[in-house]
């Protein structure tokens, strides 16, 4: 099952053109160590549609984004870990900086952030509102955090 949601870029736009009606919703980010607010905020992602798409920072990615000793799990490792939320349909991963790419061959119905985000500013909103659809920030759950986790094992 979990296998079944992972997917390439190109793999995965195959199965999002066969979606019929159904409400595709995207985020994306590092999802290096997972904790609650992780599993919080795609709980409430998943609510705003019917399929949840989640890409992943790749590994270099992931290191250009958070510095040198990140990510803490590799990419494989943690695609298997998101995939087997329930909450999430599908699982892919980008090499760039952003996802700016995935989004314009996705064509979400949604596009999600956490509320550390400005609407206006999230990568991807004016393509995801020029084709009709919506984005969105989602709170935070107060005190978790990657950093906070990485600081307190220190």
């Amino acid at each position: 099952m979990i296998r079944e949601k992972i997917h390439t870029a190109e793999s995965l736009a195959r199965v999002l053109k066969k979606r019929g009606r159904k409400k595709v919703v995207f985020t994306n980010g590092c999802f290096d160590i997972l904790h609650a607010g992780h599993v919080t905020y795609l709980e409430q992602a998943r609510k705003l549609g019917d399929i949840l798409v989640v890409a992943l920072n790749t590994d270099a990615s992931t290191k250009r984004l958070k510095g040198p000793k990140r990510p803490i799990n590799v990419l494989k490792d943690r695609a298997k870990v998101i995939a087997a939320l329930e909450s999430v349909s599908f699982v892919t991963s980008f090499s760039d900086d952003t996802p700016l790419k995935l989004i314009r061959k996705f064509k979400p119905d949604v596009l999600v952030k956490g509320g550390d985000y400005e609407i206006k500013k999230i990568v991807g909103y004016e393509d995801v509102v020029a084709s009709g659809g919506v984005v969105k920030t989602l709170p935070f759950l107060e005190g978790r955090s990657t950093t906070r986790i990485l600081e307190k094992a220190r």
